[in-house]
């Protein structure tokens, strides 16, 4: 990635995370550290892979996105006042009655989201089905889909790794957000997963492992993916819960729901306006 691209993303990312911040802060709970680690990577895949606009919000003839872990929703809510889909001040009624910015996503209010997440490992199969329906209908279109490190305890997880190879998906890629933390602990303290990269290839997987914050890494992951012939792919991005924000960051706390509280807010979007 050219050092002009790499400072595009950079703004581009720093205005997604502090919008997320602002719009948790107002709604007084929510998920920041999920949040924050994926912030580089969705934003990559939207700007370079999904190309959403007005004009083919609509159209079927275009790659797809699902955050199967629905709740990091403000990440896409940001990144949607970024491309025009939504106004900023929509961020400010995220988790409102009647608000149309859920909890967790939801395709009756925000159709470009694509799929109701939040029921950890629905996503995943939701983007396994687009992969196959994708494949029936002989499109070219690419299906991306994030997963988180938690939600691969989930055993719908499994069978729908299965179940990708089995049928060849190679227009499948799935990110595994491996920022360690779940809930109210590390991972490796409720259920311990790996070896990742041994237990996916074990099922017919290509699986590329990289640095989710690193442009570069993604970038050349995504490049690998689409060059794949047969099986379908797997990028376990290592990431940093909390990214950005010293006192969330690697720290349990910051999963959600919580409320940011007012000195932490003003502390978050200082420190997120300097990275």
């Amino acid at each position: 990635m050219s050092k002009l691209l790499k400072k595009k993303f950079i703004k581009i990312v720093k205005k997604v995370k502090i919008n997320s911040i602002k719009s948790i802060y107002h709604a007084k709970s929510g998920h920041p550290g999920g949040v924050l680690s994926a912030a580089d990577i969705v934003t990559y895949l939207f700007y370079n892979e999904l190309k959403l606009n007005k004009k083919n919000i609509n159209s079927l003839n275009r790659n797809r996105f699902i955050l199967s872990k629905g709740h990091a929703a403000p990440l896409l809510y940001s990144l949607g006042v970024e491309l025009g889909l939504l106004k900023k001040n929509d961020l400010f009624k995220l988790r409102k009655i009647n608000s149309k910015l859920q909890g967790h996503t939801s395709r009756n209010h925000t159709p470009w989201v694509e799929a109701n997440t939040g029921s950890l490992g629905q996503g995943f199969s939701f983007g396994i089905g687009q992969a196959l329906a994708c494949k029936i209908n002989k499109t070219n279109n690419k299906v991306y889909v994030m997963i988180g490190d938690g939600e691969i305890q989930e055993g719908m997880i499994w069978e729908g790794a299965m179940f990708a190879s089995n049928y060849l998906l190679n227009n499948l890629c799935v990110i595994l957000d491996n920022n360690k933390i779940q809930n109210d602990n590390f991972v490796k303290n409720i259920i311990k997963i790996n070896p990742l990269e041994k237990k996916w290839k074990s099922f017919n997987w290509n699986v590329i492992t990289i640095d989710g914050h690193n442009f570069k890494q993604i970038k050349n992951a995504i490049n690998k993916f689409k060059k794949e012939k047969n099986n379908p792919t797997l990028i376990v991005a290592n990431t940093i819960k909390g990214k950005g924000v010293n006192f969330m960051e690697n720290n349990p706390l910051w999963h959600g729901s919580i409320n940011i509280g007012q000195k932490n807010y003003e502390r978050a979007i200082k420190e997120l306006s300097n990275e």
